[in-house]
């Protein structure tokens, strides 16, 4: 299906790419001190960070927009990008990266079992789950690096939620009206219930980064308010 506004998009993410060119990458060489118990976080979101986001590529090249499809490949490219960092934070403190998850695994299965719809409302489970726990690291990190890292991610995760909830905006609309709402709160009890294993998975980083299983649960799920509104809208 054909939508407007997705060129504006495609220029958004070429400026960001050449601004980001501009400003390089962090100082990788002061390292990072972090606890055994975030590094344990970081690398599983390594892991959620990665991968060539071929199925979504595809998907968005079926829907028949060239802007979207455009976009999409370089939302990927972004993806990828966060995982490099990660993967260098990781490096910079001395621990591995991960070569899988299991959590990373049912989003992958999840989001390949339909089509473009389903794939962004499970892509959207992760990126809401995304802002709160970068935003996290971010302020709660005590590390320099680590920090960092955590804002230039968190700076295009800001920029990532309004770009699919474009989508499934227009997408929304081919749902007959009846069925929209209900659609939405069941995505926000899958986000929920996904948001509480998070929680209960990272919760000793959780709380060494100073938000507790409760509060991260609780702002994640106030923060899709915002993105049933804009789908919805």
């Amino acid at each position: 299906m054909p939508t407007s506004g997705f060129a504006d998009w495609t220029r958004s993410f070429e400026e960001e790419d050449e601004r980001r060119r501009a400003a390089r990458d962090p100082d990788w060489e002061r390292g990072a001190t972090l606890h055994h118990a975030v590094w344990a976080s970081i690398q599983r979101f390594q892991v959620g960070e990665d991968g060539d986001g071929a199925g979504l590529i595809a998907k968005a090249e079926e829907a028949g927009d060239p802007h979207y499809a455009h976009a999409v490949k370089l939302f990927v490219a972004e993806e990828q990008n966060h995982a490099r960092l990660l993967a260098r934070l990781l490096a910079a403190g001395g621990m591995p990266t991960l070569a899988g998850h299991w959590s990373d695994a049912v989003f992958v299965r999840l989001r390949h079992l339909m089509g473009l719809r389903t794939e962004l409302l499970v892509l959207m489970i992760a990126e809401v789950v995304a802002l709160r726990y970068y935003r996290a690291l971010r302020d709660g990190a005590d590390d320099p690096l680590a920090s960092d890292v955590a804002a230039r991610v968190l700076a295009d995760e800001q920029r990532h939620v309004p770009f699919h909830c474009e989508r499934l905006h227009a997408s929304f609309r081919e749902l007959p009206r009846p069925l929209r709402r209900p659609v939405a709160a069941g995505w926000q009890l899958l986000l929920c219930a996904v948001c509480l294993v998070v929680a209960a998975d990272h919760g000793a980083a959780l709380r060494r980064l100073d938000v507790g299983r409760l509060r991260f649960v609780a702002d994640v799920m106030a923060s899709s308010k915002a993105v049933v509104r804009a789908i919805l809208a």
